[in-house]
C-alpha cells in the first residue's frame, strides 16, 4: 500500500510514448529550492492509500488509449522508487502490453532500483547536475546515490531504457554546467538527453 498525491490521465508525450496516466507518490528525500511538486511533501493525511489492485481498478477506464498508442502508466511523484514493491506488483497484475515508465531522481539506495529496473520500459532521471556542489546547493543533499545509481545502470546496460533530463537552474547552474553534465552521462552510455530551463515563478 502507498499513498498517492495525484492520478492524471490523458497526458500526450510528457511521460513517455503514447497516452499515459501519471501516478503521483507522496514523499521525496529531496529538498528541491524550486520543487515542482509541494504536495509530495506536504500534509500527507490529505491523500489516500492504495493498493496496486486498487489503482489498476481505477486506470483500467484507460485500457484502450493504453494499447492504441503504445501508453500505459508512469509512475513519479515525489520519489516512485521510494515504493519498489508497489510497482513491481502493479507490474505483475496489469496487462502485459501497457508501458510502464519511472521519473526519478535515483536519490534512492540502488537495491529499490534494482527491484524495478529490469521491469519497467522506460527511466525518466531528473539528475539536476552532476556536480556535486550544485546539486548539494539545490537539493539540500548529496549526490552519491545518484552517481551510484547512475553506475550501476550503466553497468547493467540499460542506459537505452533512459531519459536524462537535464535543467537549467536560475541561479544555481549554468549552460556550461549542463553541457558538463551530459558530457559526463555521455560518457557513460547514456544517449537519450532532454534539455530544459526551469520556469521559475
Amino acid at each position: 500500500m502507498a499513498r498517492l498525491i495525484a492520478i492524471s490521465r490523458h497526458r500526450i508525450a510528457t511521460d513517455g510514448k503514447g497516452v499515459t496516466t501519471l501516478v503521483a507518490f507522496h514523499g521525496c528525500p529531496l529538498d528541491c529550492r524550486y520543487c515542482l511538486n509541494e504536495q509530495c511533501k506536504g500534509d500527507a493525511h490529505k491523500f489516500s492509500d492504495y493498493t496496486p489492485e486498487r489503482l489498476l481498478d481505477e486506470v483500467w477506464i484507460d485500457d484502450l488509449y493504453f494499447q492504441a498508442t503504445g501508453g500505459g502508466v508512469t509512475f513519479g511523484g515525489g520519489e516512485p522508487l521510494l515504493h519498489p514493491d508497489f510497482i513491481v506488483k502493479f507490474r505483475r497484475i496489469c496487462p502485459p502490453e501497457w508501458k510502464i515508465n519511472i521519473e526519478s531522481s535515483l536519490a534512492v539506495p540502488t537495491h529499490s532500483l534494482q527491484k524495478v529496473a529490469a521491469l519497467v520500459d522506460g527511466m525518466i532521471i531528473d539528475v539536476k547536475d552532476l556536480n556535486n556542489d550544485i546539486y548539494h546547493a539545490y537539493t539540500g543533499r548529496d549526490s552519491h546515490l545518484l552517481m551510484n545509481n547512475l553506475q550501476w545502470i550503466a553497468e547493467a546496460g540499460l542506459q537505452d531504457k533512459c531519459l536524462v533530463r537535464l535543467p537549467l537552474i536560475k541561479g544555481y547552474n549554468t549552460k556550461s554546467n549542463v553541457s558538463r553534465s551530459r558530457i559526463q552521462l555521455a560518457v557513460m552510455g547514456f544517449r537519450h538527453f532532454d534539455e530544459f530551463k526551469y520556469i521559475i515563478k
